[in-house]
């Protein structure tokens, strides 16, 4: 976790430091957005492939993989936004006990911050400085970011998560739901099993490359894990069948 910015001298010399971009900004929403559109992918996908192992029909197939999209984008949003909240509700909760906290003790509270700076390489004199000068500006935010961890950049966003999540598994599902519509019927297993392998390739290598991280290791990793969820789950629709 980024909990300083970067700065960077512009080029051709002196004058104002510049924000160094990057990428810790877009985990809150790029986790969401992966997570949605690879469930979407994945779940829907293997749902179409058990129902067509069991012989379902056509008509049968397209029903289950149209409810697995509208009930699996319902859940991911109404989940996200919730577990997310909770977070938010968490980062809430322990500044306003650090608001309590400076309130009624600061000299406590700039000892605390003056230590963790001395942790971290800063001579003593030097850590009483920054801490005092930093709480004159902002305590609480001081405290936020250094203490506890909780950057701007990085707070719970609990309606952005639901968006993102429920938006991408809707683009996610609906991938092999057309493919699988688009299938003669006697070909619908293979031809949704490559299709939904390469999306999840795919997923896994945008995503790993909007990252700013290795980007075959996200496809293989995604690719892996993506093959063996529908297999195994068209094996178990496979085997319904034959028990039924």
């Amino acid at each position: 976790m980024n909990r300083w910015p970067s700065f960077r001298r512009p080029a051709g010399g002196a004058g104002v430091l510049a924000v160094e971009p990057h990428r810790t900004g877009r985990v809150g929403w790029l986790r969401a957005s992966v997570l949605g559109a690879n469930d979407g992918i994945l779940s829907t996908s293997s749902l179409l492939l058990g129902v067509a192992s069991a012989q379902a029909t056509h008509a049968s197939v397209l029903i289950a993989g149209a409810a697995g999209l509208v009930a699996g984008a319902m859940s991911m949003a109404s989940g996200e936004y919730v577990s997310v909240h909770s977070q938010l509700d968490t980062e809430r909760a322990e500044l306003d006990r650090e608001r309590a906290r400076i309130a009624a003790d600061p000299p406590s509270e700039l000892q605390e911050l003056k230590d963790l700076y001395v942790a971290r390489g800063l001579d003593p004199a030097l850590a009483g400085q920054v801490a005092r000068q930093l709480s004159e500006h902002d305590a609480i935010g001081a405290h936020a970011r250094d203490e506890l961890g909780i950057s701007e950049s990085m707070r719970a966003r609990p309606l952005q998560a639901a968006l993102a999540s429920g938006g991408s598994f809707v683009v996610g599902a609906a991938l092999p739901l057309m493919v699988t519509a688009a299938s003669p019927p006697s070909i619908v297993i293979p031809v949704v099993f490559g299709t939904s392998l390469l999306f999840l390739a795919l997923l896994g290598g945008i995503a790993a490359h909007v990252g700013g991280s290795d980007v075959g290791l996200g496809v293989r990793r995604v690719a892996f894990w993506g093959a063996m969820a529908m297999a195994i789950t068209a094996a178990a629709g496979w085997l319904v069948a034959e028990v039924a």
